[in-house]
């Protein structure tokens, strides 16, 4: 058996290839955020939950606060604030989006020399950097110009089918080892002029840990941060019960799969069953495997990943979504990760839970 401290500190073992996601376009499964939003409803108890909700990295946000106890004092337009400034500046660090901002500057950069960024840019840059080559590259920040030829990416190139020639090189232009970061004095540079980063699998888990900080900082203690369906929770909720998150149904049925009971614990889904297009008679999923530079072909719809911090989870979802069931299964149980997945089985889906998640959540 493994224990829940342990399951959070692992290092990451295994090899495999592949990866991808576009910042805008990812679209999470389970953004029927809830506490089932049971709590909502009149019951008792309801009066002590607030609610913030706003729009950020293309997407919306949701926190919500249990009033009461020890925590201070809520004032909503007043907090409300505070939270869009710490996502403003997220997304003026690492929005791919907004010309201006650190990410778009340096993909922008044509020289070789070391290019100064945020201490956070660099810190989600290097988690990301690690996630990646600990997965073997099946998550791979470099993987831009692949996404973009695809029509999935911030371009906005019509989706269609690319050439083999663009296909060979974009595939030049991609790798871990091509950008390099330095977290002393934090910087950034690029080993081939033309690479781009794009932090889509990372930046939206890294949103909702920072706002999470900014509560806990300001003395909050039960707390739900959800932003676009990724989320990360602490103490209990307004009901003194752990919160009840949703998972939602790969289709668009808006139908619960699975509720599941979090307390001081992240998760986030990665899947495409709605981003994709046709050609021929042909779906093309938006996630793209580097090796090939191709969409990815496997029939895994979507798939939850529970963590420490909502970075990790989201980086470590896109990874093993791009695996596919059957690596990303052994991959989760190699690393005794919890991990739910969702996959298609002839007109309808089937669960594949790993030892990490039935640990959790069925024991």
């Amino acid at each position: 058996m493994i224990s829940a401290v342990n399951l959070f500190n692992q290092e990451f073992r295994i090899t495999t290839v592949i990866r991808n996601i576009n910042c805008r376009e990812m679209i999470k499964f389970f953004i029927v955020i809830s506490l089932l939003l049971l709590s909502s409803c009149g019951d008792a108890g309801t009066d002590n939950l607030i609610s913030i909700t706003g729009s950020t990295m293309g997407t919306t946000y949701s926190v919500k606060i249990v009033a009461g106890g020890n925590s201070p004092d809520i004032n909503p337009d007043a907090l409300k604030k505070k939270i869009d400034s710490v996502l403003v500046e997220v997304n003026n660090q690492m929005s791919t989006y907004i010309p201006e901002s650190e990410i778009s500057r340096f993909n922008q950069y044509t020289g070789s020399e070391w290019f100064n960024i945020s201490n956070d840019f660099a810190f989600v840059l290097d988690e990301s950097i690690r996630l990646g080559k600990l997965t073997g590259g099946s998550l791979d920040i470099t993987v831009g110009p692949l996404v973009n030829i695809w029509g999935f990416g911030p371009d906005q190139r019509p989706r269609k089918i690319p050439t083999d020639e663009e296909i060979s090189s974009s595939m030049k232009l991609i790798g871990l080892d091509k950008v390099e970061v330095n977290l002393n004095t934090p910087s950034v540079r690029k080993n081939i002029n033309g690479l781009k980063v794009d932090l889509s699998a990372t930046a939206k888990g890294f949103g909702v840990d920072k706002v999470v900080e900014l509560l806990k900082d300001l003395g909050y203690t039960n707390i739900m941060v959800e932003i676009g369906g990724e989320v990360r929770v602490s103490g209990l909720n307004n009901k003194n019960e752990a919160w009840k998150i949703g998972i939602s149904t790969p289709n668009q049925s808006g139908e619960l799969n699975r509720v599941v009971p979090l307390n001081e614990m992240a998760m986030a889904t990665s899947g495409d069953y709605w981003n994709y297009f046709e050609e021929n008679g042909i779906r093309y999923s938006h996630t793209i495997d580097p090796v090939t530079g191709r969409p990815i072909t496997h029939k895994l719809a979507s798939v939850t990943v529970f963590d420490a911090t909502c970075l990790r989870a989201d980086g470590l979802a896109t990874g093993i979504f791009v695996m596919g069931p059957e690596r990303g299964y052994k991959f989760a149980v190699d690393m005794e990760l919890p991990v739910y997945m969702i996959v298609k089985k002839g007109n309808g889906f089937e669960e594949i839970k790993s030892p990490g998640f039935i640990e959790l959540f069925e024991k």
